[in-house]
């Protein structure tokens, strides 16, 4: 039996390693998911042209940020198993702070007026051809107000959905099947997260000229949440192999008594 300063040390250790995890991963996943990516030709495979509600042709154009949010998704699934929701909460929020600061941070510095030596030495790209770094770095780096404003309210709703979900599925399930829990908590959770992003972001903030139709962010939502839940699915081994190292370095009895403890809330708020 671990002494109660070991112990502590343990969970203390434990938390921090995956709050840097998923802290890291949620904001570069934010900051990179300015730019949009063909999924089927990183792949070198026929586009999927999905013909949905029958204006729209989609492929698989994706945000970067989708690379970084499985890990996010697993990250959470841990700290839910062991931590619980006051656990998911605590960091879920410190998370959407340091998003909203990373913002404003790039809203003050893209505001800076150039240096002439750095517009100077980068006029030209690597063939020849007029470059604006201050433009290319400014257009990198913003985003509009209703992907901001979007993504974090998508982000925070999402993860108190999936917490919700866990653990309520952990009640019925004990602590057996733990990819049914996951997986079903983060399908539940990503659902919810990938239309209403859209539906913030492109139509309730959208300029007028801009604005998407519902039927639009309906089709969008449906590539979307269909990539969510293929890479869900095909995560889920990576989960037992952190549920298996962890267990490692905690040992039985307080990995125990962790899951014990965090099954207890099981309400939403």
């Amino acid at each position: 039996m671990p002494s109660t300063t070991s112990s502590s040390r343990k969970k203390s250790n434990l938390f921090i390693v995956l709050s840097g995890i998923f802290l890291t991963n949620a904001i570069v996943a934010e900051l990179i998911g300015v730019k949009v990516f063909s999924l089927e030709d990183t792949l070198g495979v026929p586009r999927a042209q999905l013909h949905l509600l029958g204006d729209f042709v989609l492929d698989f154009n994706l945000s970067a940020g989708v690379v970084l949010w499985p890990i996010v998704f697993i990250t959470t699934d841990i700290i839910n198993e062991y931590y619980g929701k006051n656990g998911v909460r605590k960091i879920s929020f410190l998370t959407a702070g340091f998003i909203a600061y990373a913002f404003v941070a790039i809203a003050i510095t893209t505001s800076l007026a150039p240096a002439d030596f750095w517009l100077d030495v980068n006029r030209e790209d690597a063939q020849g051809n007029p470059f604006n770094i201050d433009f290319a770095f400014n257009q990198v780096y913003r985003q509009g107000m209703g992907i901001i404003v979007g993504s974090l309210a998508a982000f925070l709703l999402g993860q108190l959905l999936d917490v919700f979900v866990f653990q309520k599925l952990r009640r019925i399930t004990g602590g057996n099947r733990i990819w049914l829990r996951a997986t079903g908590s983060t399908l539940v959770s990503q659902l919810i997260d990938s239309y209403l992003v859209l539906f913030i972001a492109f139509y309730l903030l959208a300029p007028a000229g801009t604005r998407w139709s519902i039927s639009q962010v309906v089709a969008v939502g449906i590539v979307n949440y269909s990539y969510k839940f293929i890479i869900a699915i095909a995560i889920t081994p990576l989960l037992y192999v952190a549920h298996y190292v962890i267990d490692r370095y905690l040992g039985p009895a307080l990995s125990e008594e962790m899951m014990a403890e965090a099954s207890h809330d099981t309400s939403f708020f």
